[in-house]
């Protein structure tokens, strides 16, 4: 078995409240070698973790996050959404892979233009579905991207040419020893999301992808550890 990625989905949401600074400190310190966030934007333009496009789930707010200012945010839930820029601080050394739910072309601007603000463009990566994917790769030609991928038909040679994803990011129940092996000879790298029981970590570090995103980020580096 190749070393595989071990990837936090939103940090450590099993510890802590996921996309919160606990969260992805916890998931580093559990052997993380990188963090899943999802990046929106408040009513006034600022990027901030939330996966939701409202606080209800997390914070018990029935409150859209695109009707509120940061201010607004920061107000309703203690301070505990970061703001990506705190975000980026925060895992400062460490990669980090940015889901963005929901986003416009706008969104994408500035999410990718606060990555090179920070200094975080060669630890930063992206991931969403095709046309998120075209929108960021437009916003930085460099950028490097993991394109969700959700049907087993393969992607089509022009939309690959179009986003050059270094990864291919599918649902993990959808993978198997020959899809990998087919991915790896088209040049890609195989991401999956978000296998949570060891059986299932197995299975795909048996199937040879090369990079596991789970609330269990603890138990992936664990069984990572005793298989060598």
């Amino acid at each position: 078995m190749q070393t595989v990625t071990a990837v936090g989905h939103r940090g450590d949401p099993y510890l802590a409240r996921e996309n919160t600074l606990p969260s992805l400190r916890s998931a580093f310190a559990a052997g993380a070698d990188s963090v899943e966030i999802d990046v929106r934007l408040t009513r006034d333009g600022v990027p901030v973790l939330l996966h939701d496009d409202t606080l209800k789930r997390l914070w018990g707010h029935d409150r859209p996050l695109a009707q509120l200012s940061a201010a607004e945010l920061r107000g309703l839930t203690g301070g505990g959404v970061p703001t990506f820029e705190e975000a980026l601080r925060a895992t400062a050394g460490h990669r980090v892979m940015i889901d963005l739910p929901g986003a416009t072309p706008e969104a994408v601007r500035a999410v990718v233009g606060a990555v090179h603000d920070c200094g975080a463009a060669e630890r930063a990566y992206y991931c969403a579905g095709a046309s998120t994917m075209l929108a960021v790769r437009a916003a930085d030609p460099a950028a490097e991207i993991a394109l969700t991928w959700t049907t087993l038909a393969p992607a089509r040679p022009v939309l690959l040419d179009a986003v050059r994803p270094r990864w291919l990011n599918y649902r993990f129940g959808l993978l198997n020893r020959e899809l990998v092996a087919r991915i790896h000879k088209d040049g890609q790298l195989v991401s999956c999301w978000t296998p949570d029981t060891r059986r299932s970590m197995r299975r795909l570090l048996d199937a040879g992808v090369d990079s596991i995103t789970t609330n269990r980020v603890s138990a992936l580096c664990a069984l990572r550890t005793a298989t060598g």
